[in-house]
């Protein structure tokens, strides 16, 4: 207790009440001392308004937030080096001085009690122990070199994340792949990402969105398919709000979501049809000549067999698919016909579909039949979910090579081994499998170790029933996270502690490919050490530390992500170095140099990219001169036959389940945001069930009863929220509780390799 403060307590005279009661309002008041000054409100300074002294920045600087993918910039306000609080940065082009919850609470999940801050290890009775890194890094040697001298090296797997820097992801594909010798490993982005990875490699010939956010503002009409941006990417919307063209908002999506209430245009199609509908609508464009036959015919190909296909995709059937009207159809259609800038937006309700791929092309098919894509307020764009999806399709070695290259192109493994200088020959010719075949892999013994780095599959992975009772079946599992608590940590025979967004350095790359910079502004608590230097030590304990000596920090990698880079799509030779990424307040790719530039790309159908010459736009839109990364430039026409749904509603499960974001403030698994207590004020702290007044009715259901939602699966229960937003027939369950996946069914995407997360056959009863 501070002297001061003593001394007052020693003075008050006990045996007087009346000078205790002239004292005691001082004492309570006192107006100097520790306490007081470091509580009294000063000026806060850097537009902070008045804060606690304790509390007031001596610095600030901007960084990249880290959790969804629109890649906001942040203010962090600095005392002695540490972060005290944040604030949006109004000058950063992506939000513009806005933040969402999630961005306003980024500091405080930091301070979680349950932080990952020692390694641990399980012990003879099962439980999970402190240990020292020295034992820690020599048993995930000794145990995972171990079981590759077994069972053969691939016989260790890891999964990884789309949440950490790129230069960690680079490190440790590098690491596992070209020094330990491990074929197989995935990242979490595959539940929401690979179908438009897939999406555009096949129709662009790259994997590449190609809008910038400044389209959200220049659409005369915004298409959003299976996307609902006020909840899942609350600042998208609010730059669709800042739109001056009034624009016609329509909404496609079963359930009548926040951005649906805020639409123009809500489509209520039945779940899983939008295919169909896409195809009708197709049909009546080209039914209308309402093409724009120019680009068609210098900067696609495939559109005559396309134009056959859809014939088949009358008003009749269209409408008997999706349960909409005829005229409702035709209306869209003639909305898109009449939008002179329409941009199309798609997310996890296309992507998280067991035919998802081509669905996403249904959408690309109408930008290039309408010419809607190249310009401003155009585009088929596909909006990311984590922070650094865009980071671990291009450069974690997982499904692409590294820097966007093909495993199975000599040349390109050639190029690769130059740059690092290492033997080509210890380049994989072929990718990894798929997260689910790793996951099949250990159910058929083929896997037999597994290193799951910054993510929890055990609550996300789909069927998750199932999927812990594979992970059980491990003879090694290695868990790296920040937090000790997840689910699947607890399952994890050794937890290395990571340090957080925040304590670390990199970069990541949102939605519209801006590469932001991530800087470390506090102290990872305890032993925990950045992901990076986790990835340096184990390189080390291997006995491949030489290997790795060029990637002695994460600003090394990045310069040698540069190199990887050169003449790809993604090309960012020009981006000198985190300082000037800084300065310029992120920078889109592509950016190169002038030593990476090719005359007569186009010419070779290498694809347009923005001019780097003169003065860099801030906004960096791609295939603005109509040529794409095919051989011959041409984008492609891609169609299939619509599937049917793998688990239709049946007697005994008779609705279709529906899953999806539940608030703003919640995120994945809630692994940081349950950690802050402004957040779960924000969503109720228990699972609730959307489910229609009909059907309520049907089954004597009142609001807030409790009720057990069933699939094949398994059972849950829930409080149930009687609402119209979803139709009859359908339930709605937010995917951030841990008992959602132990009902949705394990099918994926052909070829994508996507989890269907969003519909199944389920029944709800009455608790």
């Amino acid at each position: 207790m501070p002297p001061e403060i003593t001394d007052e307590i020693e003075s008050v005279d006990l045996e007087l009440p009346v000078v205790q009661e002239s004292r005691l309002p001082a004492f309570m008041h006192q107006r100097d001392g520790h306490l007081t000054r470091e509580l009294l409100l000063e000026p806060g300074g850097f537009g902070l308004g008045k804060v606690p002294a304790k509390s007031k920045p001596d610095a600030t600087t901007t960084m990249t937030c880290g959790y969804c993918s629109t890649g906001c910039g942040l203010n962090i306000h600095l005392k002695d080096g540490e972060a005290v609080s944040l604030t949006p940065a109004t000058e950063y082009p992506v939000n513009l001085g806005m933040a969402c919850p999630k961005g306003w609470e980024a500091l405080t999940v930091l301070d979680s009690p349950d932080r990952a801050t020692r390694p641990l290890i399980k012990d003879e009775s099962g439980k999970l122990v402190p240990t020292d890194w020295d034992t820690a890094l020599r048993t995930f040697t000794d145990r995972f070199k171990n079981i590759q001298q077994c069972h053969g090296t691939e016989s260790v797997a890891f999964l990884s994340t789309g949440q950490i820097p790129t230069e960690e992801m680079a490190l440790l594909g590098a690491l596992t792949k070209f020094g330990m010798g491990i074929l197989h490993g995935d990242g979490n982005t595959r539940q929401c990402m690979a179908t438009s990875v897939v999406a555009y490699k096949q129709a662009f010939g790259f994997d590449a969105p190609p809008y910038t956010y400044q389209d959200f503002e220049e659409s005369d009409v915004i298409v959003l398919v299976g996307s609902n941006l006020c909840i899942a990417h609350p600042i998208m919307w609010e730059r669709v709000m800042r739109n001056p063209h009034e624009p016609e908002i329509v909404v496609i999506d079963p359930r009548m979501t926040e951005t649906a209430m805020q639409a123009t245009q809500h489509v209520p199609l039945a779940p899983k049809s939008d295919q169909s509908l896409l195809y009708g609508i197709a049909k009546i464009l080209i039914d209308n000549n309402w093409l724009d036959d120019s680009f068609i015919e210098q900067s696609t190909n495939g559109f005559t067999e396309f134009a056959a296909f859809v014939e088949q995709f009358t008003l009749e059937r269209v409408s008997a698919e999706t349960g909409l009207a005829a005229e409702q159809i035709e209306r869209l259609a003639e909305i898109i016909h009449a939008g002179k800038r329409v941009s199309f937006w798609w997310t996890m309700g296309v992507n998280q579909s067991y035919q998802g791929v081509r669905t996403a092309q249904a959408i690309i098919n109408l930008a290039l039949m309408t010419g809607n894509i190249g310009r401003p307020g155009t585009g088929a764009n596909s909006i990311t979910g984590q922070c650094n999806a865009m980071g671990s399709r291009l450069f974690s070695n997982t499904t692409n090579l590294l820097g966007g290259h093909d495993f199975a192109d000599e040349d390109h493994r050639q190029k690769v081994a130059d740059i690092l200088a290492i033997d080509s020959e210890q380049i994989p010719r072929e990718p990894s499998w798929a997260y689910h075949e790793i996951i099949e892999g250990i159910l058929r013994g083929k896997i037999k170790g597994l290193w799951v780095i910054c993510t929890n599959p055990a609550h996300s992975w789909i069927n998750q029933t199932q999927c812990r009772d594979i992970l059980e079946r491990l003879d090694f599992l290695v868990v790296q996270d920040m937090y000790h608590t997840t689910e699947t940590a607890t399952m994890a025979d050794l937890v290395l502690p990571a340090a957080g967004w925040g304590e670390k350095e990199g970069t990541f790359i949102n939605s519209e490919r801006r590469i932001g910079v991530l800087k470390k502004v506090r102290k990872a608590p305890g032993e925990a050490l950045s992901d990076f230097s986790i990835f340096r030590l184990i390189a080390d304990y291997w006995g491949v530390g030489k290997m790795f000596e060029k990637w002695s920090s994460p600003d090394a990698v990045f310069q040698i992500l540069k190199q990887l880079s050169a003449d790809q799509p993604c090309d960012i030779t020009g981006v000198d170095d985190y300082r000037m990424l800084d300065e310029l307040g992120g920078i889109q790719w592509p950016f190169e140099g002038r030593e990476s530039r090719v005359e007569g790309r186009e010419a070779e159908g290498k694809g347009s990219r923005p001019s780097t010459r003169g003065p860099q736009p801030s906004q960096r839109r791609l295939f603005e001169d109509g040529r794409f990364y095919h051989a011959d430039g041409r984008a492609k026409f891609l169609f299939e036959e619509p599937r049917p749904m793998p688990e239709p509603p049946s007697a005994q499960f008779p609705l279709i389940l529906l899953t999806g974001r539940g608030t703003a403030s919640q995120w994945h698994t809630q692994t940081r945001t349950s950690k802050s207590a402004v957040l779960k004020k924000l969503y109720p702290a228990k699972l609730y069930v959307e489910i229609n007044p009909t059907d309520a009715r049907k089954r004597g259901i009142k609001p807030q009863d409790t009720v057990i939602v069933m699939s094949q699966r398994g059972r849950v229960r829930a409080s149930a929220f009687v609402t119209p937003n979803v139709q009859p027939g359908q339930l709605f369950l937010p995917m951030h509780y841990e008992e959602v996946n132990q009902l949705t069914d394990a099918v994926f995407d052909p070829y994508s390799k996507q989890p269907s997360y969003k519909a199944c056959a389920a029944q709800i009863l009455r608790g």
